[in-house]
């Protein structure tokens, strides 16, 4: 991979740039595609918007914005752009100023050749590599493996990742990573008059226009998702990828006068916490409603409107969301009430709706965690909350989040109740399938990964009945259905129901039936 590197040279005095110029220029072993010339921050600025620069040798000390200043406003340009100042004056403040500003080298006037040399080398090798590693990450991933990155990171509780995605995110995870979510705000309705031709169009240059910030900016790998969402795996360190993001986010709004909103999780080494980073980065994005768009998000738990939530309601509010998951509405009213009419209630209306912006995007973030979305379950629009502030008094507000967090407890338990439901018929076909064999319940714990203790409370809880007798039931109704083909012996029914005793299935099949087979065939003419 041929390298090409890019130096801008900033100084107000036209001999000392002149000079650094012909300096760096003359450089023939080092790999530098062009050298450009500013006498000013302003001029270099200017040149930066035009061009990629990846070394900027810049002068400290210039009349109206200094050197220092500059280098502040190219680094929200281009995040790792590697700076070197230069200055004739050996004063610590702006040795310190350099430091601050995370500055790849300090020279003094007049600068050794020698001294430039090296520095020059030693920042070009330092490109080099990193732009090797980046691109070893970089390399786009096939549609097959972009699908399974993400529905691994889409699992609520993810097992054991596959050995294929292991080594998709091996290199990412050995410097330290992070996932970020992208989503382009408001899209639905702002593209809403277009044709469907129209809207494909925009949406692929959309993407392309991120994929290739990504690629320009080495920031890792991106994965564009079904509903205008874009992920992305950092390949660079913390600080830079927080840059970057930042700066992507600006440039879009420029190229598209449409903002994005990023939600980014923490950083790891762990390919367990990694999927976490993913869940953080989803949270994160959920509370843009409140902390506005065209932003940069971080991590859902560490954010708070003012300052923490006072522990009593922190608590509250977390007993009152497992009261919700159990559909306990008295638990539910007893929160509410305490949050907003106990003696440590709030008062003041400002107060009051800032309790409640605290509550719902806490309850809010902690669904996510568990996979689930406040507004879709309520539909209520994330993007007009202005509904929270129609209220005039207290009484009027509790009133409405009373119906409200009711009407979520309902549908979280249905919700519950139909996955319940589901697991027993699909437990119930199960045990159909092996009536001719002895099914126990360790047995069936065992195939659907449950522990034999939770099987049976939830069968308890469901049916209400014992697993043991929920099995015989089935026997018995299978045995009914045998009965009734009179070509069948009753040794032989006794057998295809799984008993292998024929005095214990008479014995059992009169305790249940209140007959012997041969009555029960009597009984129903067969």
């Amino acid at each position: 991979m041929t390298i090409e590197i890019n130096v801008l040279l900033v100084d107000d005095e036209a001999v000392d740039l002149e000079w650094l110029r012909r300096r760096v220029a003359g450089s023939s072993h080092l790999p530098l595609s062009s050298v450009r010339t500013a006498t000013s921050g302003f001029a270099a600025l200017k040149l930066m918007e035009q061009h990629r620069i990846d070394i900027i040798l810049s002068d400290i000390r210039m009349p109206i914005m200094t050197g220092v200043e500059f280098a502040r406003k190219a680094k929200e340009l281009y995040p790792e752009v590697q700076i070197v100042f230069i200055s004739g004056h050996q004063d610590f403040s702006y040795a310190k100023e350099a430091i601050q500003l995370s500055a790849s080298g300090y020279l003094l006037k007049p600068v050794d050749d020698d001294e430039l040399d090296d520095m020059l080398k030693e920042l070009c090798n330092r490109i080099e590599k990193e732009r090797r590693q980046h691109s070893a990450l970089s390399e786009t991933l096939t549609l097959v493996n972009q699908e399974l990155l993400l529905r691994w990171f889409s699992e609520s509780a993810p097992g054991q990742a596959e050995a294929h995605i292991q080594g998709l995110l091996a290199p990412y995870l050995q410097g330290g990573t992070a996932v970020a979510v992208i989503e382009i705000d408001d899209l639905a309705w702002k593209i809403q008059t277009l044709g469907e031709e129209e809207r494909h169009a925009w949406s692929s240059r959309a993407s392309q226009f991120i994929r290739s910030f990504v690629q320009e900016h080495n920031l890792g790998m991106v994965i564009m998702t079904y509903d205008y969402h874009f992920v992305i795996v950092a390949a660079v360190q913390e600080q830079v990828f927080t840059a970057l993001l930042e700066a992507l986010i600006k440039a879009f709004y420029e190229e598209f006068s449409l903002s994005v909103t990023v939600g980014s999780g923490m950083y790891t080494t762990e390919l367990v916490r990694l999927h976490e980073s993913y869940r953080q980065a989803q949270a994160a994005l959920s509370i843009k409603w409140i902390v506005g768009k065209n932003r940069l998000i971080k991590d859902a738990s560490e954010w708070h409107p003012k300052e923490r939530m006072a522990s009593h309601i922190e608590e509250t509010v977390d007993r009152m969301l497992k009261a919700m998951l159990d559909y306990d509405l008295t638990a539910v009213d007893d929160c509410l009430l305490q949050l907003f009419t106990g003696d440590c209630a709030i008062s003041r209306k400002n107060d009051v709706y800032d309790l409640i912006i605290r509550i719902t995007s806490k309850l809010h973030a902690d669904l996510r965690q568990m996979n689930e979305h406040l507004y879709e379950i309520l539909n209520w629009d994330a993007h007009d909350p202005f509904v929270l502030f129609q209220f005039e008094t207290v009484h009027d507000i509790l009133s409405w989040l009373r119906r409200r967090f009711f009407e979520l407890s309902e549908r979280l338990y249905m919700k519950r109740q139909r996955q319940k439901r589901k697991l027993i018929d699909e437990i119930t076909g199960y045990v159909k399938e092996r009536l001719d064999q002895k099914v126990t319940l360790n047995e069936v714990a065992a195939h659907f990964e449950f522990s034999p203790n939770y099987l049976g409370h939830l069968f308890k809880v469901e049916t209400n009945s014992l697993f043991s007798d929920f099995v015989a039931e089935l026997r018995m109704k299978r045995v009914c259905e045998l009965l009734g083909d009179p070509t069948k012996k009753v040794y032989e029914i006794a057998e295809q129901a799984g008993y292998k005793n024929i005095i214990y299935f008479n014995r059992q099949f009169k305790q249940y039936m209140g007959m012997s087979p041969g009555e029960y065939r009597k009984r129903h003419k067969i």
